[in-house]
């Protein structure tokens, strides 16, 4: 008589599982649930106002750089006058940046409100 026996081994390793799982996940149609799209929709209300009042300042300080060099440096060349004409609209450029970005920000506020105000009262569930 044969004294060998049948026996069934599992070795389980959670390290394992967990990376079959991210790599899973990357493969996966990707869903956006509720409170990642709310952050989106509340991040996207800024990012247009931030990058055009960045470009308007940085802009402005690049002409008033350009405008001191013309009434500093080049001043034999009678480039003064037009370096301070020059100079003064890139400071009306960098005073006009914050109020650029408040009313675009407050313009893409009042676009986005509705989505915003609608996902909220989907996450806030029922009020009693």
């Amino acid at each position: 008589m044969d004294n060998r026996r049948d026996t069934f081994t599992y070795t389980y390793s959670a390290q394992q599982q967990q990376e079959i799982e991210n790599i899973r996940k990357k493969y996966l149609p990707q869903q956006e649930d509720k409170m990642a799209q709310l952050r989106r929709l509340d991040r996207s209300a800024t990012k247009k106002g931030t990058v055009v009042s960045v470009l308007v300042g940085v802009l402005g300080c690049l002409l008033l750089g350009v405008g001191m060099c013309c009434t500093m440096v080049w001043v034999e060349e009678s480039l003064f006058l037009p370096g301070v004409v020059i100079g003064i609209v890139g400071i009306a450029a960098v005073a006009v940046a914050f109020p650029l970005y408040t009313r675009i920000t407050k313009r893409e506020r009042e676009r986005l409100a509705p989505q915003i105000l609608k996902l909220t009262e989907e996450l806030s569930g029922p009020e009693g």
